[in-house]
């Protein structure tokens, strides 16, 4: 499976990534192994979506950093409005 996440951290920023391993890549996270959030750590993870297929994964994650993927997060997920 491959999964697209979203993270947040206690000062309510966000963050949206796609993996096949979830629970290795909040660690990651959360070590400090990823350049673009590892000086907003610790992260917490809100949802995921799984998917079947790669691609359909990558293109939702690019879809969900999108303005119409921001607003589907706030209408969807309840974000705290932080997206």
């Amino acid at each position: 499976m491959f999964y697209v996440y979203f993270l947040e951290n206690k000062d309510k920023n966000s963050y949206v990534g796609c993996t096949n391993d979830l629970k290795d890549r909040l660690e990651r996270h959360n070590k400090g192994y990823v350049e673009a959030t590892k000086d907003k750590r610790p992260w917490k993870l809100v949802a995921y979506f799984a998917f079947s297929e790669e691609i359909v994964a990558f293109r939702f994650e690019k879809y969900m950093k999108t303005g119409s993927g921001r607003e589907f997060i706030k209408r969807h997920i309840k974000w705290n409005d932080i997206v």
